[in-house]
């Protein structure tokens, strides 16, 4: 089985970093979480209104430089336009760097937010301000798996449930480190898709009959365990017996496990070579392609966590082979979600923690810069063809429009038909605002 090559960024932090702080347990959840999520959110779920929307966040995570994607400066001294000319798009007068080539073909599907600034410049910081809408409330490093509010993916959980049968909620391949539920409860942490879906015979774990196990002798064993289950040490157990539990986790496992919608929503391989070659035969596109499936299985939300942005050295190397299939599977969803009649209830979104420097460093690289970035919007009613705000002659800060984590966390909410005006409690009982500032972005409403 083909796994996912693990991203560093600056500070080299790594999953076992998660741990080390005492996190883990909200880093994405396996099989029996996602049973448990089903358990604990079944009765909410009926009770929450949904409308048919989807997000697909496509997470950057290093900190993408808006001056290689969506703001060059062709005009700035060359220490800081770069290496990289720009090209035109299909938006009179805009302009995107050259590596961009099929999503400026369709820019006038897109909308590009070039004016969000914050004041967290690290990367632990920095995604926790544009993963949940709320910045850390004490100093964070940029190693820190951090945790002080739920992210989009788990509040949109909470609200939504889980309606298509499917966790509400995905994350491929890995979780963004803040991306979890906080005082949610683990039961609205993502469910985990680390395996590649570009390796020959994919298999997501946990969704899928062990090999060699036959759906025969699985039903065997189903049917033995219900015998087992009327034993009167199981039908006099209270109510609290976790042997009983643990039966119920069996029976909605059985069901996850053979339920045709979920078995047809992970069958890439079921796909037209035209329709795989269009995303890209590579892990990013064929998890942008399962992200497409999984709206069509009516998930709410979906990450699809892209490492490898943190380009403190050989920036233009780097950027001249990871952008180009990158720029291919982005703009393959987005058309395919269109062409299939999903992009007007489907949004998706592409950004990181926060922009790059503009003086490029003895390096060849830019480091981390905070004042100034770049956000993609395309669908769920965004208008295309838009670009809002505006960084200065040399794109060191945002000048025009000036908007914040907050102000992008409240569009995603309302996009999605949740209101960004909620005060949540915690466990304690103490109120917690959703979002400080709930004002949405206006022009992509």
């Amino acid at each position: 089985m083909t796994r996912t090559t693990i991203h560093r960024n600056c500070e080299g932090a790594t999953r076992r970093d998660c741990l080390r702080l005492g996190l883990g347990g909200f880093l994405g959840l396996g099989f029996s979480g996602a049973l448990r999520l089903r358990a604990e959110s079944a009765v909410e779920a009926v009770h929450k209104a949904a409308r048919p929307t989807s997000c697909i966040l496509v997470w950057m995570d290093g900190g993408p430089t808006h001056y290689e994607t969506f703001d060059p400066k062709p005009d700035a001294p060359k220490e800081i336009r770069g290496e990289h000319e720009s090209i035109a798009t299909r938006i009179p007068g805009v302009h995107f760097a050259k590596n961009m080539k099929r999503l400026a073909a369709i820019a006038d599907r897109l909308a590009i937010v070039r004016s969000i600034r914050h004041d967290q410049g690290n990367h632990g910081a920095g995604n926790h301000y544009m993963m949940t809408g709320a910045p850390p409330r004490i100093p964070v490093g940029c190693g820190a798996f951090v945790s002080f509010h739920p992210s989009l993916g788990s509040v949109t959980a909470y609200e939504r449930g889980n309606p298509g049968g499917l966790p509400a909620y995905f994350s491929m391949p890995q979780m963004s480190r803040s991306g979890g539920p906080n005082f949610l409860g683990a039961r609205y942490a993502p469910f985990v898709v680390s395996d590649n879906p570009n390796g020959a015979g994919f298999r997501v774990r946990d969704v899928a009959l062990p090999r060699g196990l036959e759906s025969s002798r699985f039903l065997e064993r189903k049917e033995l365990r219900a015998e087992v289950d009327t034993m009167l040490r199981i039908r006099d157990a209270a109510a609290g017996d976790p042997v009983s539990a643990l039966d119920q986790y069996y029976v909605q496992g059985y069901d996850l496990v053979t339920s045709p919608r979920a078995q047809r929503a992970f069958d890439v391989e079921s796909e037209p070579d035209r329709t795989r070659e269009a995303y890209g035969r590579t892990s990013f596109g064929q998890r942008a392609l399962l992200a497409r499936r999984l709206v069509e299985a009516g998930v709410p939300f979906i990450t699809l966590y892209e490492g490898g942005w943190d380009h403190h050295t050989n920036l233009f190397k780097g950027l001249d082979d990871k952008l180009p299939p990158f720029d291919q599977a982005l703009a393959a969803l987005i058309v395919d979600l269109e062409q299939r009649g999903l992009l007007e209830t489907t949004l998706v979104l592409a950004l990181g923690e926060f922009g790059r420097t503009p003086t490029i460093n003895k390096d060849a690289g830019r480091d981390h810069w905070s004042n100034a970035m770049s956000v993609l919007f395309a669908g769920c009613g965004t208008p295309g063809g838009t670009v809002v705000g505006s960084t200065d002659k040399q794109g060191y800060a945002a000048e025009d429009r000036i908007l914040s984590p907050e102000n992008f966390v409240a569009t995603v909410y309302r996009k999605l038909g949740i209101d960004p005006d909620k005060i949540y409690y915690t466990p304690e009982g103490r109120p917690v605002h959703l979002v400080s500032d709930p004002t949405p972005i206006q022009e992509l409403m």
